[in-house]
Protein backbone atom coordinates (compact mmCIF):
# COMPACT_ATOMS: atom_id res chain seq x y z
CA UNK A 1 0.00 0.00 0.00
CA UNK A 2 1.09 3.36 -0.51
CA UNK A 3 2.31 6.15 1.94
CA UNK A 4 -0.28 7.94 3.40
CA UNK A 5 1.03 9.75 6.51
CA UNK A 6 4.70 10.79 7.29
CA UNK A 7 6.35 12.05 10.56
CA UNK A 8 9.69 13.77 9.85
CA UNK A 9 11.86 14.54 12.64
CA UNK A 10 13.94 17.08 11.93
CA UNK A 11 17.63 17.15 13.30
CA UNK A 12 20.71 18.95 11.61
CA UNK A 13 21.96 16.64 9.27
CA UNK A 14 20.43 13.19 9.62
CA UNK A 15 16.42 13.50 9.30
CA UNK A 16 14.39 10.35 10.23
CA UNK A 17 11.02 9.22 8.29
CA UNK A 18 8.32 7.18 9.80
CA UNK A 19 5.73 6.77 6.76
CA UNK A 20 2.53 4.66 7.27
CA UNK A 21 -0.39 3.76 4.96
CA UNK A 22 -4.07 3.94 5.45
CA UNK A 23 -4.24 1.03 7.78
CA UNK A 24 -1.63 2.33 10.18
CA UNK A 25 0.59 -0.06 9.14
CA UNK A 26 4.71 0.94 9.04
CA UNK A 27 5.44 1.29 5.25
CA UNK A 28 8.96 2.94 5.74
CA UNK A 29 11.23 3.74 8.53
CA UNK A 30 14.60 5.13 7.58
CA UNK A 31 17.20 7.72 7.95
CA UNK A 32 17.70 10.65 5.64
CA UNK A 33 20.63 12.42 5.10
CA UNK A 34 19.82 16.83 4.40
CA UNK A 35 20.68 16.53 0.70
CA UNK A 36 18.64 13.50 0.06
CA UNK A 37 15.16 14.90 1.55
CA UNK A 38 13.84 16.59 -1.18
CA UNK A 39 14.82 13.83 -3.65
CA UNK A 40 13.37 11.49 -1.20
CA UNK A 41 9.60 13.14 -0.39
CA UNK A 42 9.91 13.90 -4.66
CA UNK A 43 9.13 10.63 -5.40
CA UNK A 44 6.19 10.40 -3.51
CA UNK A 45 2.59 10.96 -4.47
CA UNK A 46 1.43 13.59 -2.30
CA UNK A 47 0.77 13.07 1.45
CA UNK A 48 0.21 14.20 4.60
CA UNK A 49 3.76 15.40 6.53
CA UNK A 50 3.80 16.19 10.13
CA UNK A 51 6.43 17.78 12.02
CA UNK A 52 7.21 19.17 15.08
CA UNK A 53 7.19 23.35 14.99
CA UNK A 54 10.96 24.17 15.71
CA UNK A 55 13.36 26.25 13.80
CA UNK A 56 14.07 25.27 10.49
CA UNK A 57 10.70 23.62 10.53
CA UNK A 58 8.87 26.51 8.24
CA UNK A 59 11.67 26.24 5.59
CA UNK A 60 10.83 22.35 5.20
CA UNK A 61 7.22 23.41 5.33
CA UNK A 62 7.40 25.90 2.38
CA UNK A 63 9.82 23.05 0.61
CA UNK A 64 7.78 19.88 0.81
CA UNK A 65 4.55 21.91 0.22
CA UNK A 66 6.04 22.84 -3.56
CA UNK A 67 6.36 19.37 -3.87
CA UNK A 68 2.51 18.96 -3.38
CA UNK A 69 2.66 17.68 0.09
CA UNK A 70 0.24 18.46 2.96
CA UNK A 71 2.32 19.73 5.85
CA UNK A 72 0.88 20.40 9.47
CA UNK A 73 3.27 21.80 12.03
CA UNK A 74 2.83 20.49 15.82
CA UNK A 75 3.85 22.10 18.96
CA UNK A 76 6.88 19.85 20.34
CA UNK A 77 4.94 19.74 23.70
CA UNK A 78 1.82 17.97 22.16
CA UNK A 79 4.15 15.55 20.53
CA UNK A 80 5.51 14.23 23.69
CA UNK A 81 2.91 12.36 24.84
CA UNK A 82 2.77 9.96 21.99
CA UNK A 83 6.64 9.32 22.63
CA UNK A 84 7.01 5.85 23.94
CA UNK A 85 7.95 6.05 27.54
CA UNK A 86 11.65 4.78 28.21
CA UNK A 87 12.32 4.95 24.58
CA UNK A 88 13.16 8.67 23.21
CA UNK A 89 15.10 8.18 20.31
CA UNK A 90 14.68 9.56 16.70
CA UNK A 91 13.12 7.12 15.31
CA UNK A 92 10.15 6.99 18.22
CA UNK A 93 10.37 10.80 17.28
CA UNK A 94 8.96 10.31 14.23
CA UNK A 95 6.59 7.74 15.37
CA UNK A 96 5.40 10.11 17.63
CA UNK A 97 4.68 12.73 15.22
CA UNK A 98 3.04 10.57 12.71
CA UNK A 99 0.81 9.05 15.25
CA UNK A 100 0.26 12.94 16.59
CA UNK A 101 -0.90 14.48 13.34
CA UNK A 102 -3.59 12.31 12.63
CA UNK A 103 -5.57 12.82 15.82
CA UNK A 104 -8.67 15.13 15.38
CA UNK A 105 -8.42 17.15 17.93
CA UNK A 106 -4.44 18.47 17.39
CA UNK A 107 -3.51 22.02 17.25
CA UNK A 108 -1.37 23.28 14.70
CA UNK A 109 0.84 25.51 14.40
CA UNK A 110 0.39 28.10 10.91
CA UNK A 111 3.06 28.11 8.84
CA UNK A 112 5.07 31.52 8.10
CA UNK A 113 6.39 32.60 5.20
CA UNK A 114 10.26 34.10 4.37
CA UNK A 115 8.97 37.68 5.09
CA UNK A 116 7.36 36.77 8.31
CA UNK A 117 10.49 35.16 9.67
CA UNK A 118 12.12 37.96 8.34
CA UNK A 119 10.57 40.56 10.73
CA UNK A 120 10.53 38.18 13.49
CA UNK A 121 14.41 38.00 12.97
CA UNK A 122 14.60 41.56 13.37
CA UNK A 123 12.82 41.73 16.71
CA UNK A 124 15.18 38.87 17.96
CA UNK A 125 17.81 40.91 16.96
CA UNK A 126 16.25 44.15 18.76
CA UNK A 127 15.96 42.14 22.03
CA UNK A 128 19.52 40.86 21.59
CA UNK A 129 21.01 44.69 21.04
CA UNK A 130 18.77 45.76 23.99
CA UNK A 131 20.15 42.67 26.57
CA UNK A 132 23.73 43.82 25.55
CA UNK A 133 23.23 47.34 25.58
CA UNK A 134 21.60 47.05 29.06
CA UNK A 135 24.95 44.87 30.06
CA UNK A 136 27.19 47.48 28.90
CA UNK A 137 25.71 50.31 31.13
CA UNK A 138 25.46 47.97 33.63
CA UNK A 139 29.39 47.79 33.65
CA UNK A 140 30.03 50.98 33.07
CA UNK A 141 28.24 52.11 35.94
CA UNK A 142 29.58 49.42 38.42
CA UNK A 143 33.25 50.49 37.58
CA UNK A 144 32.19 53.98 37.80
CA UNK A 145 30.58 53.26 41.26
CA UNK A 146 34.25 51.56 42.57
CA UNK A 147 35.55 55.24 42.24
CA UNK A 148 32.55 56.87 43.59
CA UNK A 149 31.13 58.30 40.22
CA UNK A 150 27.70 57.03 40.44
CA UNK A 151 24.14 58.57 38.27
CA UNK A 152 20.89 58.22 38.83
CA UNK A 153 18.82 55.30 37.18
CA UNK A 154 17.47 55.05 33.83
CA UNK A 155 19.33 54.59 30.32
CA UNK A 156 18.85 58.53 30.03
CA UNK A 157 21.19 59.45 33.15
CA UNK A 158 23.77 57.00 32.34
CA UNK A 159 25.06 59.23 29.07
CA UNK A 160 26.40 61.56 31.58
CA UNK A 161 28.70 59.07 32.95
CA UNK A 162 29.93 58.84 29.14
CA UNK A 163 29.94 62.56 28.45
CA UNK A 164 32.40 62.63 31.76
CA UNK A 165 34.75 60.07 31.64
CA UNK A 166 37.59 63.12 30.51
CA UNK A 167 36.76 64.98 33.47
CA UNK A 168 36.49 61.96 36.05
CA UNK A 169 39.20 61.94 38.93
CA UNK A 170 39.99 58.32 37.98
CA UNK A 171 43.36 56.43 36.94
CA UNK A 172 44.25 56.02 33.35
CA UNK A 173 44.20 53.00 32.45
CA UNK A 174 40.30 53.21 34.62
CA UNK A 175 39.38 55.31 32.15
CA UNK A 176 41.33 53.41 28.72
CA UNK A 177 38.89 50.49 30.01
CA UNK A 178 35.88 52.60 30.48
CA UNK A 179 35.93 54.66 27.09
CA UNK A 180 35.94 50.73 25.39
CA UNK A 181 32.27 50.36 27.26
CA UNK A 182 31.10 53.35 26.37
CA UNK A 183 32.17 52.74 22.35
CA UNK A 184 30.51 49.67 22.81
CA UNK A 185 27.77 51.17 23.93
CA UNK A 186 27.34 53.98 21.17
CA UNK A 187 27.99 51.59 18.62
CA UNK A 188 25.10 49.70 19.99
CA UNK A 189 22.90 52.34 19.74
CA UNK A 190 23.61 53.01 16.43
CA UNK A 191 22.80 49.49 15.64
CA UNK A 192 19.70 49.14 17.29
CA UNK A 193 18.28 52.42 15.85
CA UNK A 194 18.90 51.00 12.17
CA UNK A 195 17.37 47.68 13.58
CA UNK A 196 14.56 50.08 14.87
CA UNK A 197 13.95 52.10 11.46
CA UNK A 198 13.85 48.79 9.02
CA UNK A 199 10.75 47.28 11.61
CA UNK A 200 8.88 50.79 11.25
CA UNK A 201 9.39 50.40 7.51
CA UNK A 202 7.70 46.53 7.89
CA UNK A 203 5.26 48.35 9.90
CA UNK A 204 4.10 51.07 7.61
CA UNK A 205 3.50 48.61 4.70
CA UNK A 206 1.84 46.01 6.43
CA UNK A 207 -1.79 46.24 6.77
CA UNK A 208 -2.58 43.94 9.61
CA UNK A 209 0.24 45.38 11.81
CA UNK A 210 -0.75 49.24 11.03
CA UNK A 211 -4.66 48.19 12.21
CA UNK A 212 -3.14 46.55 15.62
CA UNK A 213 -1.28 49.72 16.42
CA UNK A 214 -4.53 51.67 16.42
CA UNK A 215 -5.32 49.69 19.61
CA UNK A 216 -4.78 51.74 22.84
CA UNK A 217 -1.04 50.35 24.69
CA UNK A 218 0.09 48.45 21.16
CA UNK A 219 2.70 50.60 19.62
CA UNK A 220 4.73 49.89 15.73
CA UNK A 221 6.63 47.25 17.80
CA UNK A 222 4.12 45.37 19.45
CA UNK A 223 2.16 45.30 16.16
CA UNK A 224 4.54 44.10 13.75
CA UNK A 225 5.79 41.63 16.05
CA UNK A 226 2.22 40.45 16.96
CA UNK A 227 1.32 40.63 12.52
CA UNK A 228 4.28 38.54 12.06
CA UNK A 229 3.48 36.04 14.53
CA UNK A 230 -0.22 35.67 14.39
CA UNK A 231 0.21 34.21 10.91
CA UNK A 232 -3.53 32.60 10.43
CA UNK A 233 -5.58 34.77 13.42
CA UNK A 234 -8.81 32.31 12.59
CA UNK A 235 -6.84 29.42 13.61
CA UNK A 236 -7.70 30.80 17.32
CA UNK A 237 -12.02 30.43 17.81
CA UNK A 238 -12.43 33.32 19.58
CA UNK A 239 -9.89 35.89 21.13
CA UNK A 240 -9.73 34.19 24.90
CA UNK A 241 -7.87 31.91 22.80
CA UNK A 242 -5.54 33.91 21.49
CA UNK A 243 -4.86 34.98 25.07
CA UNK A 244 -4.26 31.34 26.46
CA UNK A 245 -1.52 31.12 23.54
CA UNK A 246 0.09 33.77 24.88
CA UNK A 247 -0.23 32.95 28.64
CA UNK A 248 -2.20 35.69 29.77
CA UNK A 249 -5.11 33.31 31.47
CA UNK A 250 -4.57 32.45 35.19
CA UNK A 251 -3.12 28.38 35.87
CA UNK A 252 -6.11 25.83 36.64
CA UNK A 253 -5.66 23.39 38.99
CA UNK A 254 -9.53 22.57 39.50
CA UNK A 255 -11.11 19.36 40.54
CA UNK A 256 -14.38 17.75 41.99
CA UNK A 257 -15.72 20.92 40.87
CA UNK A 258 -13.92 23.36 42.73
CA UNK A 259 -12.64 25.68 40.90
CA UNK A 260 -8.61 26.92 41.71
CA UNK A 261 -7.09 29.73 40.06
CA UNK A 262 -3.18 30.55 40.24
CA UNK A 263 -1.38 32.78 38.57
CA UNK A 264 -1.00 33.34 34.42
CA UNK A 265 0.32 30.25 32.63
CA UNK A 266 3.22 32.14 31.10
CA UNK A 267 2.75 29.75 28.03
CA UNK A 268 3.64 31.31 24.52
CA UNK A 269 5.38 33.71 22.91
CA UNK A 270 7.40 35.63 25.62
CA UNK A 271 8.44 38.93 23.50
CA UNK A 272 4.61 39.43 22.83
CA UNK A 273 3.18 38.90 26.44
CA UNK A 274 6.27 41.37 27.71
CA UNK A 275 5.36 43.92 25.49
CA UNK A 276 1.78 43.44 25.82
CA UNK A 277 2.01 44.08 29.64
CA UNK A 278 4.35 46.83 29.52
CA UNK A 279 1.19 48.47 26.70
CA UNK A 280 -1.33 47.83 29.58
CA UNK A 281 1.28 49.61 32.01
CA UNK A 282 0.92 52.84 30.31
CA UNK A 283 -2.20 52.54 29.76
CA UNK A 284 -2.70 52.29 33.33
CA UNK A 285 -0.49 55.10 33.99
CA UNK A 286 -2.76 57.70 32.77
CA UNK A 287 -6.27 55.89 33.41
CA UNK A 288 -7.28 57.88 36.50
CA UNK A 289 -6.95 61.17 34.37
CA UNK A 290 -9.06 59.92 31.42
CA UNK A 291 -12.07 61.38 30.27
CA UNK A 292 -15.47 59.98 32.26
CA UNK A 293 -16.97 56.93 30.15
CA UNK A 294 -13.79 55.84 28.77
CA UNK A 295 -12.04 53.98 30.97
CA UNK A 296 -14.52 53.53 33.67
CA UNK A 297 -14.12 49.55 34.51
CA UNK A 298 -10.22 50.27 34.51
CA UNK A 299 -10.65 52.87 37.03
CA UNK A 300 -13.29 50.62 39.37
CA UNK A 301 -10.45 47.22 38.91
CA UNK A 302 -8.00 49.53 40.23
CA UNK A 303 -9.78 50.73 43.19
CA UNK A 304 -10.09 46.95 43.67
CA UNK A 305 -7.14 44.96 43.08
CA UNK A 306 -3.34 46.04 42.86
CA UNK A 307 -1.79 47.44 40.01
CA UNK A 308 -0.03 44.37 38.74
CA UNK A 309 -2.78 42.36 38.74
CA UNK A 310 -5.10 45.25 36.59
CA UNK A 311 -2.42 44.99 34.16
CA UNK A 312 -1.97 41.28 33.40
CA UNK A 313 -6.07 41.76 33.63
CA UNK A 314 -5.77 44.67 30.39
CA UNK A 315 -3.07 43.02 28.48
CA UNK A 316 -6.17 40.00 28.20
CA UNK A 317 -8.07 42.57 26.73
CA UNK A 318 -5.86 43.44 24.83
CA UNK A 319 -4.94 40.43 23.03
CA UNK A 320 -8.47 39.66 22.59
CA UNK A 321 -9.18 43.28 20.66
CA UNK A 322 -6.34 42.00 18.52
CA UNK A 323 -7.86 38.58 18.06
CA UNK A 324 -10.78 41.15 16.86
CA UNK A 325 -8.70 43.54 14.74
CA UNK A 326 -6.69 40.70 13.06
CA UNK A 327 -9.32 38.64 11.99
CA UNK A 328 -11.56 41.42 11.02
CA UNK A 329 -9.42 43.44 9.20
CA UNK A 330 -10.56 46.60 10.49
CA UNK A 331 -8.87 49.43 13.05
CA UNK A 332 -9.64 49.69 16.61
CA UNK A 333 -13.05 51.65 17.35
CA UNK A 334 -13.54 53.03 20.52
CA UNK A 335 -16.85 52.46 22.12
CA UNK A 336 -18.42 54.41 24.94
CA UNK A 337 -21.21 54.14 26.69
CA UNK A 338 -24.80 55.57 26.00
CA UNK A 339 -26.23 58.14 28.30
CA UNK A 340 -28.75 57.29 29.89
CA UNK A 341 -32.53 58.42 29.10
CA UNK A 342 -33.62 61.32 30.50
Amino acid sequence: MSIVTIGLDLVKHAFQVHGVDETGRVVVRRQLRRDAVEDFFGSLPPCLVGMEACATAHHWARRLAALGHQVRLIPPTRVKAYVQRGKKNDATDAAAIAEAVTRPHMAFVPVKSEDQQAVLMLHRTRDLLVRQRTMLVNALRAHLAEFGIIAAQGRAKAGGLVAGLADAAIPELARIALRELAGQIEACDLRFAAVEKEIFDWHKTNEPSRNLATIPGIGPITASLLAATVTDPKAFKNGRQLAAWLGLVPRQNSSGGKDRLGGITKTGDRSIRRLLVIGATCVIRYARTKAPGEADWLKALLDRKPARLVTVALANKMARIAWAVLTRGEVYRKQFPMPAAA
